[in-house]
């Protein structure tokens, strides 16, 4: 079931029900679409707006560009799902099959995929509201902010799924080139999320 298509409070039942899905990288995926969402208003508040007439054509890229993350990042709550089937199947494998250890493995790297993909999807979703902030409406600046904050935490809460397979993963230099990749991004983009935030409290004199 795609839980997109459910409400809100739907959404927030099933997530803290005992259903295997949707989980951390689901709710993560959801937040940064949501992260998104508040920095394209922003955007969307900017048009047509003679103060801003020097930006517009900036802003309407940026906008298209969020539209695609928004439902790129939608479409990842489902995908999480379906990407951590094999990994739940391969664990009820018996432990004497010798074929268990290999298809374990390979589910495992399945199943960092899709919260992999959620962390780039969420940097590039980063780099559109710096730029909502900095340009954009400054009567909804504040929402920027807001928008920063999700992504950055969707960013780090993805970033958590990844982790905990490649922990267990037997081939290290796999797990090393997932974790060097994921901790890339959190470098690169957790100060950059951080320093928005404080772009626009500074607005208010905070």
């Amino acid at each position: 079931m795609d839980m997109t298509m459910e409400s809100c409070r739907k959404f927030v039942e099933v997530l803290a029900s005992d259903a295997p899905a949707p989980g951390g990288g689901g709710a993560a995926a959801l937040v940064g679409a949501i992260g998104t969402a508040l920095g394209n208003m922003v955007g969307s508040l900017t048009l047509g707006k003679k103060k801003y007439a020097d930006v517009q054509e900036e802003i309407i890229a940026l906008k298209k560009r969020c539209d695609e993350l928004q439902k790129e990042l939608l479409d990842q709550v489902e995908a999480d799902d379906k990407g951590f089937v094999p990994l739940a199947k391969a664990y009820g494998i018996p432990k004497d099959d010798p074929n268990r250890d290999a298809i374990l493995e390979e589910a495992t790297v399945t199943a960092c995929a899709v919260p992999m993909h959620i962390m780039e999807l969420c940097c590039q979703a980063l780099d559109c509201v710096a730029v909502f902030a900095a340009k954009g409406s400054r009567l909804a600046v504040s929402d920027a902010g807001c928008a920063a904050v999700c992504c950055k935490a969707a960013l780090q809460a993805a970033s958590l799924n990844v982790f905990i397979n490649t922990k267990s993963l037997k081939s290290r230099e796999t797990a090393q080139a997932m974790n060097d990749k994921a901790n890339g991004m959190l470098n690169a983009y957790v100060p950059k999320a951080d320093e928005i935030f404080n772009s626009v409290k500074s607005l208010f004199g905070q």
